[in-house]
């Protein structure tokens, strides 16, 4: 039966009729008890959804239809090890890699290694061709081998080792490489190479330009294996590129990209932090594992993100989402939010190969708050759409400076109740605003949002934050009955750019291609 013929899915959305006309403002006034009852605790961390425009009668239709959806059961098969990513026939194993003592032989294997080139690189023993120690890491990667490491090497700048400067290099475009490599000292850069395939063309293209501006100071082929690191499966092809057979960390077609964080991915992070702040980074994520598979679904932090998420897409008609950090170190995940939300759902198949009947994975997009209110906010406000808002504030400052800290939480929750409740006329007018003015300064409010409070941004809470949003992504997708560990739709893109590439340097016959490629074509060739 499609998802939207089911009668838990038809119970929702005569509610959504009832409910919809219902403003924040009647539902808070008809309940005092709405903070308590619609904001949930655990280990930390305050999630407060009393601003999404649901009622307890909303949230119990939801808890049926996820109860119908059998996501305890989808849990189970993962943890199992069943190949739930039915389209290349994997497994879904992340959360093994942050196990601990229950972790595979592999992955602990892994693990000490990573170690063990930490200490080498942080105590000075790990020396480059010229006999000096190693100050800078460059890690070259893209989607998943650069959005986690690099978000997270970010937000947790506050505790970056001393005498080590972590780099990351993503785009093709030599404007990416180039002005970073002129400010480098070739004798004091590492260069991790992240690319599970080893074949992707834009790693291996800025790969092959940074071993040649190496090789141009070096002068000797063997200045490679000292310089360059290699996260990769492909051992061929690493050994073909001159990175030694130990400098090759491994990772497996059972960890998907964007969920690859707590891998030999993680090694520029943990580079960056130490390997024992790498280490709480896992245990965060751990407990947040454990929370999510023991936790009764009325209480289920990632469940109830993926709940609400679902009922403002589907039931709201919101198709978009903003994801709004209070934290400059937090800057980075929406975009890394992005990969991990739109790249896993973004799908309109369902797993039985029919049409899923209803929009998945909203367009996640947003910024850090305050530079989000002098930018779109504005939209928010007054711009007539439903955009469903999460904003995370952290209850302590990482880089704490006198009355700062104070304003960007000010700031953050006096933009969540403007967004919920708004302006009216009345309002407006007893503030003794001009009547002529008094029509623009009403403010629609009922925008739904959600506040996430973590008590610091540390390794171990940063853990329980990314981990929270992998367990969201994953019932969404059980909710939505599509695979969430595929990405078909990236391949396409892939195949046509290896066969443009020879034709925009001059060769190869571009006849199969549409008359608007073969003339945008004609033009870049000049």
């Amino acid at each position: 039966m499609n998802l939207i013929d089911s009668p838990a899915w038809r119970a929702l959305a005569a509610h959504a009729e009832a409910i919809r006309p219902q403003h924040l403002r009647e539902l808070f006034a008809d309940n005092p008890a709405r903070f308590e009852q619609l904001s949930l605790s655990h280990d930390g961390l305050l999630l407060d959804f009393s601003k999404q425009r649901i009622n307890p009668e909303t949230l119990s239709l939801l808890h049926t239809f996820a109860e119908a959806a059998n996501i305890n059961d989808w849990k189970q098969k993962m943890l199992a090890g069943a190949p739930i990513n039915h389209t290349e026939n994997r497994a879904v194993r992340h959360m093994d890699l942050r196990a601990g003592a229950q972790a595979p032989d592999e992955v602990k294997a892994v693990l000490a290694r990573m170690r063990d080139f930490c200490e080498n690189i942080h105590s000075g023993k790990w020396r480059g061709f010229s006999g000096e120690r190693i100050t800078d890491i460059v890690n070259i990667g893209i989607g998943g081998s650069d959005l986690g490491p690099r978000m997270a090497t970010h937000a947790l700048a506050a505790r970056q080792q001393p005498d080590i400067n972590v780099h990351f290099i993503a785009n093709v475009d030599g404007a990416d490489i180039a002005p970073l490599l002129a400010r480098l000292n070739p004798r004091t850069t590492l260069f991790i190479v992240a690319s599970k395939t080893f074949t992707t063309l834009e790693t291996l293209t800025n790969a092959r330009s940074a071993r040649a501006w190496l090789l141009a100071t070096a002068g000797n082929e063997a200045a490679v294996a000292r310089h360059f690191v290699a996260i990769s499966s492909n051992g061929e092809l690493t050994r073909q590129f001159g990175i030694a057979a130990e400098n090759v960390f491994e990772f497996w077609d059972w960890v998907g990209g964007r969920f690859s964080l707590w891998s030999a991915i993680g090694l520029s992070l943990a580079l960056a932090i130490g390997w024992r702040p790498f280490e709480q980074l896992l245990a965060g994520a751990q407990a947040m594992d454990h929370h999510f598979i023991n936790a009764p679904a009325h209480t289920n932090l990632p469940l109830t993100l993926a709940l609400l998420s679902l009922w403002n897409t589907d039931f709201l008609g919101a198709s978009t989402a903003a994801m709004l950090p209070y934290s400059q170190s937090l800057s980075l995940l929406p975009a890394y939010l992005q990969q991990l939300e739109m790249e896993s759902n973004g799908k309109q198949t369902d797993r039985d190969g029919d049409s899923v009947g209803a929009p998945t994975s909203p367009i996640l997009w947003g910024e850090a708050g305050t530079n989000g209110q002098h930018s779109f906010y504005q939209l928010f406000h007054q711009g007539g759409r439903c955009i469903p808002c999460d904003f995370i504030a952290l209850r302590e400052s990482d880089f704490p400076l006198p009355g700062h800290h104070i304003c960007l939480l000010a700031n953050c929750l006096a933009q969540s109740a403007a967004l919920a409740f708004g302006q009216t006329l009345d309002e407006v007018r007893a503030a003794s605003v001009p009547e002529t003015l008094a029509p623009y300064k009403i403010f629609p409010g009922n925008q739904p949002s959600t506040t996430l409070i973590l008590p610091s941004l540390t390794p171990y809470t940063l853990g329980q934050l990314l981990a929270l949003f992998e367990h969201k992504v994953f019932c969404l997708g059980i909710l939505w009955n599509i695979n969430s560990f595929d990405q078909w739709g990236v391949e396409l893109g892939k195949q046509l750019a290896n066969q443009l590439t020879p034709l925009l340097a001059g060769t190869g016959d571009a006849s199969a291609f549409d008359a608007s490629t073969r003339g945008l074509i004609a033009a870049l060739r000049g």
